[in-house]
């Protein structure tokens, strides 16, 4: 595909702002050739692409305070970019854009362990964080499925979750402090190694906020002892809105597994493929996980298989070693990638009461038949957090178009329901037009207002999260008054 040629005054521009990079950055920090700015075209909602107008690899606070500083003087938009998992959109670029990665931003800083923390820098992958403390029998708990990948900084923006959020909770639960650069150029210090900071509450603020507010250096982070032990359970049903109640009455039980997931027929064949976890061919599956000492898991699982046998599973299997417990994980974890082998897709992310999951899948497999799509169903049933995968031929023309129809139908029946648009991969592009079906002008008012504090010029990730028409208009305001 050939290139669009940029016109003079923005060729002027660029070399204008890779010039006065090139006095803070090293030069292989600074990516402007065309044909390698490309790498940076999209995130991992591959169906839109841009390439931005150049892309920036800082390794510290001070570089990607000195760079901001300059995209804000000349007036550039920059979009804060991690590993690039955002399955939302929330790393794409605009062509008038800089990309910021902190790719190169992955050391620890520091670890106490008699306090329980971990500080990096928030180029870091999750899986690694655990990686740097395990030796000491700590972990870090969020643990998304593209944790070998996906890094803090990015988790911190769309405050990431995991198998293992029921227990432990999502990035918000377990981060203590960032060190973030504003817009123009200033560091701010927020939170810290303690468990609470006084006043208000920044740092919920800033843990969700999609690269909106300022962008995220390092991280304070809460490590955790690793359990005694812990023993996952397989349940296979022939209806999937039976396992929906399964997960409800556990839930309803007051018994706390650290996992519940959920995956159905076209997940299990996909992931069994891949991993020959031992998954039994059934519409419904239930991975229940729970932890402690061998007493404590007996008595907690004598509590789930009581209600498990309850509602006649067609298989119930204990995992009988740690390396059967491992293949069992290894089919989940690589859910996503088993389905991408044998089909295009694209991703939801919508949250809803646990209680309501039986009518949200009914729903969900009405829409299907409705739009003539298929949807694979594989989610963190016990927080209610959906992701269901919309199956279409990318080569077909309006199948994408169909599936994206599809998918804000499936969004609004959550939000109906009393959930909502997103539990852990943001709104980016994706969901940003949908928002007004979760919140009143009022609301997303309030929103843009604390946008305007922290970024008054509306550069930092241009076009994300709010609907088009209304960001756009906020932005122009923005120029306007400068």
């Amino acid at each position: 595909m050939e290139m669009p040629v940029p016109n003079p005054a923005a060729l002027a521009r660029k070399a204008r702002l890779v010039e006065r990079l090139r006095a803070v950055l090293p030069a292989d920090a600074i990516i402007h050739d065309p044909a390698e700015t490309r790498v940076y075209e999209c995130d991992a909602l591959t169906a839109y692409k841009c390439p931005p107008m150049l892309a920036l690899l800082p390794a510290s606070t001070q570089e990607v305070s000195d760079a901001l500083r300059i995209c804000h003087e000349e007036g550039v938009p920059v979009v804060p970019r991690g590993a690039g998992t955002s399955l939302a959109g929330g790393a794409l670029p605009t062509a008038d854009c800089v990309i910021l990665g902190v790719a190169r931003m992955t050391e620890v800083l520091e670890t106490d362990f008699a306090d329980r923390i971990i500080r990096v820098q928030s180029g870091r992958t999750n899986l690694s964080v655990t990686n740097a403390v395990e030796e000491e029998g700590f972990f870090y708990a969020p643990d998304p499925s593209s944790q070998l990948a996906c890094a803090i900084a990015g988790n911190i923006a769309m405050n990431s979750g995991g198998a293992h959020c029921l227990k432990y909770g999502v990035t918000t639960n377990n981060l203590l402090g960032v060190t973030m650069v504003l817009m123009d150029g200033t560091v701010v210090e927020i939170g810290g190694a303690h468990l609470d900071a006084g006043g208000l509450d920044l740092l919920g603020v800033i843990c969700g906020s999609e690269g909106q507010l300022g962008v995220v250096t390092e991280a304070t982070l809460r490590i955790l002892r690793q359990p005694e032990g812990a023993r996952p359970v397989l349940m296979g049903y022939d209806s999937l809105e039976v396992a929906g109640e399964v997960v409800s009455d556990i839930i309803k039980a007051g018994v706390l597994p650290v996992a519940i997931e959920f995956m159905d027929r076209p997940c299990i064949r996909a992931c069994e493929a891949f991993a020959g976890a031992g998954y039994p061919d059934c519409e419904a599956l239930l991975i229940v996980e729970v932890e402690g000492s061998p007493a404590e898991i007996d008595a907690q699982l004598a509590v789930i298989l009581e209600i498990a046998r309850r509602h006649d599973p067609v298989e119930l299997r204990e995992a009988a070693d740690a390396d059967e417990a491992g293949r069992i994980w290894l089919g989940r974890k690589s859910a996503f990638g088993a389905m991408g082998q044998i089909n295009d897709y694209i991703c939801l992310d919508g949250t809803i009461p646990v209680s309501s999951l039986p009518r949200v899948l009914r729903g969900i497999g009405d829409l299907s038949a409705q739009y003539g799509l298929d949807v694979a169903n594989v989610f963190h049933a016990g927080d209610g957090n959906m992701h269901p995968l919309i199956l279409f031929d990318a080569n077909a023309p309006g199948d994408l178009d169909t599936a994206e129809a599809l998918g804000a139908e499936i969004l609004k029946l959550c939000v109906e329901v009393g959930g909502c648009l997103t539990g852990e991969h943001g709104v980016g592009i994706e969901k940003r037009d949908l928002m007004l079906h979760q919140y009143a002008p009022a609301d997303l008012e309030a929103q843009m207002a604390v946008k305007d504090v922290f970024d008054p010029a509306w550069l930092l990730n241009p076009a994300k999260v709010f609907p088009l028409e209304l960001s756009e208009a906020r932005r122009g305001m923005a120029v306007a008054a400068e």
